[in-house]
């Protein structure tokens, strides 16, 4: 759920990125079309998850979201990443690994 909501946040930001484009050209951008796709589908997931966990652990869970943000920012749109962040996404690792085991 969290990957596929990383990766839908990518096709948004891929969908944004020519700015010279009319609204309506970037409402028929196929990378916004697939970006929103993936917010239905992490969505539909996340809600079947809910089912199955209690909440006060679904939605910090959901924290992992920014993890996977930070690597496909390096890797697809080439983002400087510093040790700052990899600091807090070392500290958001920790604290849903203290979740998962408590």
């Amino acid at each position: 759920m969290t990957i596929i909501g990383s990766f839908a946040s990518y096709f948004l930001k891929k969908s944004s990125q020519s700015i010279s484009q009319s609204i309506i050209g970037i409402f028929l951008k196929p990378s916004l079309v697939i970006g929103i796709l993936l917010y239905l589908i992490s969505s539909l997931i996340n809600i079947y998850v809910l089912k199955l966990l209690p909440y006060s652990i679904v939605l910090p869970l959901t924290s992992l979201t920014y993890v996977w943000t930070m690597i496909i920012s390096y890797f697809q749109l080439k983002e400087i990443i510093t040790k700052r962040k990899i600091i807090g996404v070392l500290s958001i690792g920790l604290g849903v690994l203290f979740l998962a085991f408590a």
